[in-house]
């Protein structure tokens, strides 16, 4: 992996710890981030190829799924089910520069689809990504 793959790797997952009741755990040797035991967000190191390692990473999108499985090449349906329940998975190449903004957003959707509700009425309104702030509940 490039260094700058590395270094968006390594902001995500700051930016994940940052959450109300985040905290770093590796089962099965992944690197994921919980809150209350559930996971919003798996990193992992893919494979080595030429020198450069593959990363990836995995979050909950209920809102944007559709639209980031349509668009975007690098992201495609978690495994093992989760794909269903709304899990995707970005991968990316060595050389491949991966968009932090948009996988901030998608750290902000994830987590406030994992968290209790409680922890996400801590955050404030202005740090919600653009999918779920413009979501509003039916009266």
């Amino acid at each position: 992996m490039s260094r700058k793959g590395e270094q968006v790797m390594e902001q995500l997952l700051a930016a994940a710890l940052k959450y109300p009741g985040a905290h770093e755990d590796h089962p099965w040797g992944e690197t994921v981030v919980k809150v209350k035991g559930k996971i919003f967000l798996f990193l992992s190191l893919l494979g080595r190829s030429d020198g450069g390692a593959f990363f990836g990473c995995s979050m909950k999108l209920p809102h944007s799924r559709g639209s980031a499985l349509m668009l975007l090449p690098f992201v495609h349906p978690m495994a093992y089910g989760l794909g269903k329940s709304g899990w995707v998975s970005a991968r990316f190449k060595k050389g491949d520069v991966p968009p932090l903004p948009l996988l901030l957003q998608w750290l902000d959707e994830s987590y406030r689809a994992v968290a209790p509700k409680k922890l996400v009425a801590t955050l404030s309104p202005g740090a919600r990504s653009a999918s779920t702030s413009s979501r509003r509940r039916p009266r």
